[in-house]
């Protein structure tokens, strides 16, 4: 009953994230259906094989399944309404706010087009290529437009390219390859959720995987999919690349953790609690082919990228390449640890500048780096390990100098599902998950008109629950290391 109540979740939505793509990638509404139909088909398949995953039939109360059931109702006609919008940009009134221009016409994955359009010459950091000739530093930025959608600033290291890249060979066109991204996050989330569950005690995976769809119904990742932003595939393959550790599939997670790595660099956390738990095969792959994934963006591009990576990366650590501090409605929506210094100028306090950000910053990074070690060393159960990668990505996403609320929250969303797991044998338990979910879900539109200060404050609430539930996570009670349940070194 459970098991099948979960599959109503996950097989309806592989169906829409493959029809999506198989939109994009065929150009056919029946080679859309067709792989809308084996995704689809697929999950099925793999949630009826019972040593894919433990689920126990006893671990779900009424109340946890009237609201797994509303919730799954709910997130799976969001996600319907989304796959409509990314299928036919012009379907406005289906996008994640309607009524924001700026969320309408906001895409990340236009920065990831146009850079890897650029590739090749190295002016991939290069302003004119995302804002308008006129466009003034000092001043709200004046973006490109591509189609209907404003072009971003692309800000990450020149091997992720390689992905864009890779897509742009079968997807060209910037409309069909924003379906294929589509369809590639959102099967990604989609595989990870119930593969880093398998991890769990039956109980608690039967509980989590009954409240997954609250990560879909939430704000960050309805914002995620819609704006195509790297981060759910970051997040998503990074755990799946600790799982696979844990299965000692060395290659398969070390190239994941590697690629996202010296994509983002804020995963590298999970390299030092590799490093920390002393997993020296899982270190060894990972170094070596991230080793091996620079070495192939230098012969497909050349070396120009890696050198205007390094004279922008002076710019990328300390923020001032970034154009959310150029106003103070993105000043006020940014989560970011280091970002908190702009914030004072919202409310007249003068004297803070990107200078004291960096300061902040790397004092930051000291805690966290601190908190990812006494996490490596503490012995856990394997079931356990799955609550602390999370929270030491949270950590990391929080290190970042701009860390947008659009997608801030969503490892924390997730994390809460496996957290308050055991929350839901009590009414008092449910309200208190609720709430916490509610808390990650504030969000506000840049173009809605709200004063910057009040912006600010409200942006306080989804930021001290990402620290709220990543401390719980790593604060939770060690248990004795023995057999299956203790975590594996390799």
């Amino acid at each position: 009953m459970l098991r099948a109540l979960v599959t109503s979740f996950f097989a309806p939505a592989a169906a829409i994230f493959g029809f999506v793509g198989g939109r994009g990638v065929t150009g056919s509404w029946l080679g859309a259906a067709a792989i809308g139909t084996v995704a689809a088909a697929l999950v099925v398949v793999w949630f009826r094989r019972p040593g894919n995953l433990r689920m126990e039939a006893t671990s779900g109360s009424r109340l946890l399944e009237i609201l797994s059931v509303v919730a799954t109702l709910v997130a799976l006609v969001l996600l319907a309404r989304q796959a409509i919008f990314a299928l036919d940009p012009s379907k406005v009134g289906s996008s994640f706010i309607p009524g924001s221009k700026w969320e309408v016409e906001h895409s990340c994955l236009t920065a990831y087009h146009v850079a890897a359009e650029a590739s090749s010459t190295g002016s991939i950091y290069d302003n004119a290529l995302y804002s308008m000739p006129d466009d003034d530093p000092t001043q709200p930025r004046k973006p490109r437009m591509l189609g209907p959608f404003t072009i971003d600033v692309f800000e990450y290291p020149p091997p992720f390219l390689l992905l864009p890249r890779a897509l742009q060979g079968v997807t060209p066109d910037f409309t069909d390859l924003r379906m294929l991204w589509f369809a590639l996050s959102g099967l990604t989330l989609l595989l990870a959720i119930p593969v880093v569950a398998s991890l769990l005690d039956p109980p608690q995976a039967t509980r989590a995987l009954l409240l997954s769809p609250l990560v879909w119904m939430a704000v960050p990742t309805l914002s995620v999919l819609q704006k195509g932003n790297v981060q759910l595939l970051v997040i998503a393959g990074s755990m799946l690349a600790m799982v696979l550790f844990e299965r000692r599939r060395w290659a398969e997670g070390g190239a994941i953790l590697a690629f996202v790595t010296v994509s983002k660099l804020y995963p590298g956390l999970l390299v030092l609690f590799l490093l920390a738990r002393r997993q020296w095969k899982a270190l060894a792959w990972t170094a070596g082919l991230g080793a091996g994934f620079c070495l192939v963006t230098l012969a497909v591009f050349g070396w120009a990228p890696y050198a205007a990576f390094l004279d922008h990366l002076p710019r990328l650590l300390s923020g001032e390449a970034f154009p959310i501090f150029r106003t103070p409605a993105t000043v006020a929506r940014n989560l970011s640890i280091p970002g908190l210094v702009f914030k004072f100028k919202l409310f007249g306090i003068e004297g803070f500048s990107f200078g004291a950000s960096k300061i902040v910053g790397w004092a930051y990074t000291v805690v966290a780096a601190a908190a990812v070690i006494l996490a490596a060393l503490r012995p856990a159960r394997l079931a356990d390990q799955p609550l602390v990668w999370l929270a030491i990505l949270i950590l990391a996403t929080l290190r970042s100098p701009a860390l947008p609320v659009a997608y801030a929250a969503l490892p924390a969303v997730w994390l809460l599902t496996l957290l308050g797991a055991p929350w839901t044998r009590s009414a008092i338990g449910v309200l208190a998950l609720l709430a916490g979910w509610l808390a990650l879900s504030v969000y506000w539109p840049i173009d809605w008109g709200l004063d910057p200060r009040w912006i600010s404050l409200l942006m306080v609430v989804p930021q001290t629950g990402m620290v709220v539930v990543a401390v719980l996570a790593l604060r939770r009670n060690p248990w004795p290391v023995s057999g299956r349940s203790a975590a594996r070194v390799g």
